[in-house]
């Protein structure tokens, strides 16, 4: 949603989110270490105005050669 993206791009980070049909986020981020883990802060502890944050789990974490995505975008 556009409160994720507004914060993906103000940290520097990229990649994207989607809404699941069993009422959770999932997605993928990827920048500069501190960054990402600024997202990850982000979106365990504030998360947008409207939403409710029961838990997060961050799986798959490596690091990796070069971005794939130029932006950060909702998925549908």
């Amino acid at each position: 949603n556009q409160y994720t993206e507004e914060e993906a791009r103000k940290l520097g980070v990229v990649g994207w989110v989607k809404n699941t049909s069993k009422g959770t986020v999932t997605g993928q981020v990827q920048g500069p270490e501190d960054k990402v883990n600024a997202m990850k802060s982000w979106l365990s502890k504030v998360g947008s105005p409207s939403s409710r944050i029961d838990r997060t789990n961050f799986s798959n974490e490596k690091e990796i050669p070069k971005l794939d995505f130029t932006g950060f975008s909702t998925r549908y």
